[in-house]
């Protein structure tokens, strides 16, 4: 008989938020579950059969936490790719691969393909140093960011001018023309080891200026039919080029043209899928599982209109989370509160995120809005 997704335990490098809804998610499926996490106090250490608090970025540690999983995935790239790669070599099935991991971890790398694959991106050219920074043929203002290890809006700065570039991050870096777009979209695409493929409706995001991170997410997209199929067909030809298994977020940009361009990837669960926990047939979490286990695909479809609001920690406030204002949106219709366990609070972290669902999506807009202002968390 052959084995049932029970029967193969999940290993989890990374254990914040994404890992802790992964679980949830794996527990309706009676799945053991084991994570690998540097903090002590990650939102998976409860939830999870087995925790262990150790650096993800170690080759020993991945690879001996590896060694006792049978299915090994990720909630953040910043891991260790060799210890993936021997893991694989020895029989374990390891969702997304590493040579995904691989080339997502670096933004020169992943521009690099996109241009092979020729999927739209805006142009760019890599850089090391200040001075090809100030030489590089690109006129002002640009976008300047670190090559490795920028998430969650770190890793981007705006040059507008050349002083700017007195603060410029050090080490490879990349460089892209400035994109007057009108709206950052994203599609969710799943991939299973069959080569099935699906993919989630096109989603609209709104950004906190200040923080670079999603503030707003509203699902699904009223842009016109053609830009949306565009899109969704654009994240099945990424997903199909890199032969990925598992969920891949692909980040665009909307020019006021109506060109899509490519941002970014996310080769896992993503900040602009959280809705379709309650606002689709299939949450992307439980996608994910599917992919990786190698299951049928569920349906992606809307059930209704949804509005994600990102939870961040107010600024001017450190130190053991309060969530004020939580019984007021409690009150409202079509209100579901995730909060994610992380303890301490500090300025534009992600804290837990709230999710509107209304057949009318002006409604659903509008109650977004006042939660933004009723619910915040200080200390």
């Amino acid at each position: 008989m052959a084995k049932q997704i029970s029967d193969l335990k999940l290993g989890i490098l990374g254990g914040g938020q994404l890992g802790r809804m992964l679980i949830q998610e794996a527990i309706n499926y009676n799945v053991t579950t084991l994570v690998l996490d540097p903090d002590i106090n990650a939102p998976c250490k409860f939830i999870s059969n087995y925790f262990e608090c150790g650096s993800i970025t170690d080759y020993d540690t991945v690879y001996n936490f590896g060694k006792k999983a049978d299915v090994i995935t990720i909630e953040i790239e910043k891991v260790n790719i060799e210890a993936l790669e021997q893991l694989e070599k020895e029989g374990k099935l390891v969702f997304p691969q590493s040579r995904v991991i691989r080339l997502i971890q670096d933004k020169g790398v992943q521009k690099q393909f996109f241009k092979e694959n020729d999927i739209p991106t805006s142009p760019f050219v890599l850089v090391n140093g200040v001075e090809e920074m100030k030489n590089c043929g690109f006129a002002l203002p640009y976008i300047l960011k670190q090559r490795k290890d920028g998430y969650d809006g770190k890793g981007v700065m705006k040059i507008e001018t050349l002083r700017d570039l007195d603060d410029a991050f050090e080490g490879p870096c990349l460089i892209e023309k400035l994109v007057n777009f009108e709206k950052e979209v994203a599609v969710i695409v799943s991939r299973n080891a069959n080569g099935d493929v699906r993919t989630f409706p096109m989603v609209e995001m709104e950004f906190n200026p200040e923080a670079n991170l999603v503030e707003f997410l509203i699902s699904p997209s009223t842009y016109p039919q053609q830009i949306q199929e565009r899109a969704e067909v654009i994240a099945k030809n990424i997903a199909a080029a890199l032969n990925i298994t598992g969920l891949l977020a692909v980040e665009m940009f909307v020019s006021k043209d109506g060109e899509i361009l490519v941002n970014e990837l996310a080769p896992r669960p993503h900040n602009s899928g959280h809705q379709t926990i309650e606002g689709n047939y299939v949450s992307q979490f439980g996608q994910h599982l599917r992919a990786i286990y190698n299951l049928p695909l569920g349906d992606t479809r809307c059930i209704t209109n949804s509005v994600m609001i990102n939870l961040l920690g107010e600024k001017g406030y450190e130190g053991v989370a309060k969530y004020k204002g939580l019984e007021k949106i409690m009150a409202l219709d079509g209100v579901y509160v995730h909060l994610y366990g992380k303890k301490y609070t500090k300025p534009f972290r992600k804290m837990g995120h709230v999710t509107v669902v209304d057949q009318n999506r002006e409604s659903a807009i509008e109650k977004a809005n006042y939660i933004k202002q009723a619910l915040t968390v200080i200390s």
